[in-house]
């Protein structure tokens, strides 16, 4: 049996999504039976607020088929089992739960003024990823990314993890806006045309979504 509360991790479980998908609910928990390989083999999945498990069961024996969690198991056989088993457990998670990665307050608030003045969501380009990015509808340019680092990557002393905001910014203004101590020059980012703010409160909200404004506007400067 596999315990699958890694890839669960910083996802937030959408339970009336697991009964769409066809779980069934027993009490606190939801329960899914899913045939693979041509009927041969069947995927069993629990998942509930402590629990997230799964395993495969060979329909020829009834038994656990445990192959799937050994990594040196190979073959073409195994190998599809596997891949089948995989997929299964991946189509979970992207349909029944949803990111929940950023959790200061101010990371909340960000994402919900650019979902409500753009439309637009963050993109996880990465499973289990800490970082996430704005693009542009109209040309596909990113114009932000919000990520979870060491505040020892800006340059200082303390080694806690922070959460931060990249935007553009023009690289004729950039040295006049970077003091590194609310405004960083722009974290795994081209330095010369992208700065990154703390989302930590140092910066307020108001001048923050002016800085959004403006990076949106950049991005669609050909």
């Amino acid at each position: 049996m596999r315990n699958l509360s890694d890839n669960f991790q910083n996802r937030t479980i959408q339970w009336n999504k697991l009964l769409e998908y066809g779980f069934i609910q027993k009490e606190d928990s939801y329960y899914l039976e899913r045939p693979i390989v041509d009927g041969l083999f069947q995927i069993v999945m629990e998942i509930g607020p402590a629990t997230q498990t799964s395993k495969v069961i060979d329909l020829s024996t009834e038994e656990e088929y445990v192959l799937v969690d050994v990594p040196s198991s190979s073959g073409n056989f195994v190998g599809k089992v596997k891949e089948e088993y995989e997929t299964e457990i991946h189509n979970v998670i992207q349909n029944c739960t949803t990111p929940n990665v950023f959790q200061e307050a101010q990371s909340q608030r960000i994402i919900r003024y650019i979902k409500e003045k753009y439309g637009d969501d963050l993109e996880f380009l990465w499973e289990k990823s800490n970082n996430a990015i704005w693009r542009n509808k109209e040309n596909r340019k990113w114009y932000g990314a919000l990520l979870t680092i060491s505040e020892d990557k800006l340059g200082l002393e303390s080694t806690r993890q922070i959460e931060i905001i990249d935007l553009r910014y023009e690289k004729e203004h950039i040295a006049e806006i970077i003091d590194n101590e609310k405004v960083f020059p722009g974290y795994h980012m081209n330095k010369k045309s992208w700065i990154t703010l703390k989302l930590d409160g140092s910066v307020e909200d108001d001048e923050i979504y002016r800085l959004i404004d403006h990076s949106y506007l950049l991005s669609k400067k050909k």
